[in-house]
């Protein structure tokens, strides 16, 4: 039998759950909290913790080191672990590391957020909208909109490297944090700024780092605050994209152009840092020199040639051909192309040099002239038709201008262009030449003679008119092979009565004395009634005067008396000789009858008054004739 002492007595069912209860009544109490603990040893991907509550428990290690890094972590090392259950199914302890790191740190940035600290981060991770930032194992969310002052197109440099950042706002309940590094950013900017401003001034040269490229110049920052470094400043040659000098991210000297301390803009230039090459360029490129360049740029209205680096000179458009004209200058030269110009004017005030292109070939316009001085005689095709007049091609791509008052000496302008058609081969002659305004004056009238020189040879004298047409004021005519004239009213015939324009027809013909000429117009003024005037003083010149107040038909009368007379009175031979005088002076007598004798068509335009007129004079006729007789017998 045995036996066993008071003291050895197995305990009581009061006495184990007693000690049960102070177990786990004390463990109980460290669930969801932190504590620290022991690494024990490190087995595969997981390390083994006493925690000193006669359990021990695993954790991870990833759960020990920070995004993109390994763990760092050895046995006997003192962590700091949150036990989130006393004892699992195998009985150990259910520990985490990241919870124990998330609870320390929600802790620190709920005060850094109350107190307006900033903390430090590292961006880990991209998510919808923005990217994920680890803050000392508190997981927070950072906007896209919040990375940067200006847009990132690339943030691969930011992810991994430890940032700080400004909290914005922070839910614990739900576990959200949202985190801001351009408002850090902007602050640290801020201070710089006003720094840096302050002391700014023009002149100054400063470093900087190229932030952003556009199409007009490049953003440099300053170290606080951004200048513009324009396209115009970067060099003295000719830029044309910034991206031909100029990187993103490029450290750069540049000179402080001018500064606006209340708008706090500042120009920047990097081509001042360098000498000017416009000094002295006058004496370096005098005028009429000859030099090659390259074509750096083409426009619309000429050429920009590269002399030497820093300065270019322009080729008008009007420069570059001597026959070419109204083409682009893209057609005649191209970039990078090398030429050779003559220097025409230098502007060193407004950095200007005028270079010219085609005064370093032969001039086609004074070997035109050599060859077809004023005068000659050309055949060219009708390349264009305009208001003013025809554009003929002739040899080499010279054209002249047919003006609208050279085509016809008869036919106004406008009437007489349109007897022509573009692609129309014509004969010219060449009236002027201008060398300096590249300018031809050709004619097509001027191959045949003036008709208005012949007219000038019938001034004075009674030509042959037909009626064009009819008017208040007076008759259109046309003569001399289709040159236009016109008799007034007044002068339609001597009897103020016989003065009607109704009196002619269209096509009727008549004499008339020119009388008037007037080149400049091309018009030209005829008159009946001088003409009817001069053949009856011609008529008293002739057989009489009436001074002694004897009228025409006695004069003529008389003198035809005298004729027969000295027929009857002469002898044989001297009749025949009367006889054959007799036709010379009848002739004579139906000259100056057919002088004295209206035109046709006056007396196809009043027969009545002619024949009245015939009729008066038929007896005078006989009574004239036998007065002469009568002179005869007594002579």
């Amino acid at each position: 039998m045995t036996t066993h002492s008071v003291d050895e007595q197995p305990p009581s069912k009061e006495n184990f759950a007693e000690l049960l209860d102070e177990f786990v009544g004390d463990s109980a109490n460290f669930e969801g909290r932190l504590i620290k603990g022991t690494v024990l040893s490190i087995d595969n991907d997981a390390a083994l913790i006493d925690v000193g509550l006669k359990v021990e428990g695993r954790v991870l290690l990833k759960e020990f080191s920070l995004p993109g890094q390994p763990a760092e972590l050895k046995v006997g090392d003192e962590v700091e672990v949150f036990i989130e259950r006393i004892e699992n199914r195998r009985g150990e302890a259910v520990l985490s590391r990241e919870r124990a790191r998330r609870e320390e740190a929600w802790e620190k940035l709920e005060k850094a957020y109350q107190d307006g600290e900033r903390v430090s981060g590292v961006i880990f991770g991209r998510v919808k909208g923005g990217f994920t930032v680890d803050l000392d194992g508190a997981v927070a969310f950072l906007p896209g909109s919040q990375v940067d002052i200006r847009p990132v197109r690339d943030i691969a440099p930011l992810i991994g490297t430890e940032q700080p950042f400004q909290i914005l706002k922070m839910d614990r309940r739900r576990g959200n944090i949202v985190v801001s590094r351009r408002a850090v950013l902007e602050d640290t900017r801020a201070e710089q700024r006003n720094e840096l401003i302050a002391n700014l001034h023009e002149g100054q040269v400063l470093e900087g780092i190229v932030k952003n490229i556009t199409d007009y110049g490049a953003f440099v920052d300053l170290g606080g605050v951004d200048g513009l470094l324009h396209v115009t400043d970067i060099a003295w040659r000719r830029v044309n994209h910034p991206t031909d000098a100029l990187q993103v991210g490029q450290s750069v000297k540049v000179q402080v152009i001018r500064f606006n301390s209340e708008t706090q803009r500042i120009s920047l230039g990097m081509k001042q840092l360098e000498a000017d090459p416009w000094e002295g360029v006058a004496a370096k490129y005098p005028i009429s020199a000859k030099y090659t360049g390259r074509v750096t740029n083409i426009t619309d209205y000429g050429a920009f040639v590269e002399l030497e680096p820093g300065v270019e000179g322009l080729v008008h458009v009007s420069e570059m051909s001597w026959t070419k004209k109204n083409v682009h200058p893209g057609k005649i030269v191209s970039t990078s192309q090398e030429v050779e110009v003559m220097v025409l004017d230098v502007d060193p005030d407004k950095r200007r040099i005028s270079l010219g292109l085609k005064q370093c070939l032969a001039n086609p316009w004074t070997s035109f002239e050599e060859e077809n001085p004023e005068g000659t005689v050309l055949e060219g095709e009708i390349k264009n038709i305009t208001e003013f007049g025809l554009f003929v091609e002739l040899s080499g791509e010279i054209f002249g201008m047919v003006h609208l008052s050279d085509i016809n000496w008869a036919q106004p302008g406008e009437t007489a262009i349109q007897n022509y058609d573009k692609g129309d081969s014509v004969k010219v002659k060449v009236l002027t030449i201008d060398i300096e305004k590249e300018r031809i004056g050709l004619g097509i009238k001027q191959l045949d003679d003036d008709p208005f020189q012949v007219a000038h040879s019938k001034r004075g004298k009674a030509v042959t008119c037909t009626v064009t047409a009819l008017h208040d004021q007076g008759v259109d005519v046309e003569m001399l092979d289709g040159l236009a004239g016109f008799v007034r009213r007044g002068d339609l015939a001597r009897d103020r009565n016989e003065q009607r324009p109704d009196r002619f027809a269209v096509g009727d013909k008549f004499d008339a004395k020119l009388m008037q000429i007037d080149r400049g117009g091309r018009r030209i003024t005829l008159s009946i009634k001088a003409l009817e005037v001069e053949e009856e003083k011609q008529a008293v010149e002739e057989y009489g005067s009436t001074d002694s107040g004897a009228s025409l038909g006695d004069i003529l009368g008389a003198a035809i008396s005298r004729k027969q007379k000295e027929e009857v009175n002469a002898s044989p031979p001297a009749a025949e000789a009367t006889a054959e005088a007799a036709p010379v002076d009848e002739a004579e007598a139906a000259s100056a009858e057919a002088e004295a004798t209206p035109p046709e068509n006056e007396v196809e335009a009043a027969p009545e008054a002619e024949a009245e007129a015939e009729a008066e004079a038929a007896p005078a006729e006989e009574e004239a004739k036998d007065a002469a007789e009568g002179v005869d017998k007594d002579s």
